[in-house]
């Protein structure tokens, strides 16, 4: 492992410090970062996504996606998971810990705010990150694909109705330009410039030495992302820490338990690791654009639901790596293949 990989925790607790600092003494800094935004994706955060994603999408060869047909388990429990499991157990997580464990410290207004900042986390699975973490566990390039490929294609249909049901409102309007635009900038762009990488690079040989050379260019990526995304929130963290924690009791809790579930279920139906890393880490993650646009189009940029799909994206980088190191200290466990 480079030293990027080896000391990626150490890292990753510096640029969280580092982002929080940045957010307080470069205030002005920080404001142009937010503002270079469109339909609610930051380009700064985008360019960085897409540098992470590259690399994986090198080793994408067009002829291994046919294994995805044959090997379904993964995909299966990929969908359970996603839409079947991790709503209404992020729904039911947020009613306990708002409406009765954190009773006390919240008004019944900001516990229906955050309830609803959790339900459209939870019915939002993730699309650019779950590369970079099926990279760092060694994960089938092509099946990753596959299946953010497949969660996207249901999340156009599914994602509405579903919010609309947990959240008891009608007139969800599904930001489409959101989902138009992340789908081109970290799947079809990324998955474009790799193929035609490995066109240009013709040998496995070479392909391999390249991914060898840009591969700490992804790790680099994800610490200046860590570091923009505390930056951008760092304020926020320090004006209101019992808030942040609070929300982020569930989250963790939903985290830990659907990844648990996931993996579990993998290792019982013997998928390989190079499937069930990707395929537990997927309903794990969150696609938090689309929430956090969602969020603010419905209650507005300063709403409790705002501020609970952003602790969202506070806590998932360092709950993932946590997922990472694990997938990656248990895969001799797995079945081969």
């Amino acid at each position: 492992m480079s030293i990027f990989e080896r000391y990626l925790s150490v890292w990753i607790a510096l640029a969280i410090l580092a982002g929080i600092a940045l957010g307080s003494v470069a205030p002005g800094l920080v404001d142009l970062v937010a503002g270079a935004e469109f339909a609610q994706v930051n380009l700064v955060v985008a360019v960085l996504i897409w540098a992470m994603v590259y690399p994986m999408m090198v080793g994408v060869d067009p002829a291994s996606l046919k294994d995805a047909v044959s090997q379904p388990k993964g995909l299966a429990i990929t969908l359970v998971v996603n839409w079947l499991i991790k709503p209404f157990t992020m729904a039911l997580l947020a009613v306990l810990f708002f409406d009765y464990v954190f009773a006390d410290f919240l008004t019944p207004e900001d516990a229906m705010q955050y309830t609803a900042g959790l339900i459209l986390l939870g019915a939002a699975p993730c699309t650019a990150m779950v590369f970079v973490w099926s990279q760092l566990t060694k994960g089938d390039e092509g099946y990753t694909l596959v299946q953010v490929t497949v969660n996207d294609v249901i999340m156009v249909f599914a994602f509405a109705p579903l919010v609309a049901v947990l959240l008891g409102v009608t007139d969800i309007e599904v930001p489409w330009s959101t989902l138009v635009l992340s789908a081109l900038l970290f799947v079809a762009l990324p998955l474009a410039a790799g193929l035609i990488t490995r066109r240009v690079l013709g040998t496995p040989e070479r392909i391999d030495a390249f991914r060898d050379r840009i591969k700490p260019f992804s790790i680099i990526g994800l610490i200046a992302t860590v570091v923009i995304l505390f930056g951008l929130q760092g304020q926020v963290i320090l004006d209101r820490p019992l808030v942040i924690v609070l929300i982020a009791v569930p989250i963790l809790i939903q985290s830990y338990g659907i990844f648990a579930l996931a993996y579990a279920a993998a290792f019982a139906m013997k998928v390989p690791h190079r499937i069930a890393a990707p395929c537990a880490l997927i309903g794990t993650s969150n696609f938090f654009e689309l929430a956090v646009a969602v969020a603010i189009s419905l209650f507005g940029l300063n709403s409790g639901a705002a501020l609970a799909t952003v602790v969202g994206v506070l806590v998932e980088v360092p709950v993932m790596l946590s997922l990472v190191a694990f997938a990656n200290r248990t895969r001799a466990r797995f079945a081969e293949g």
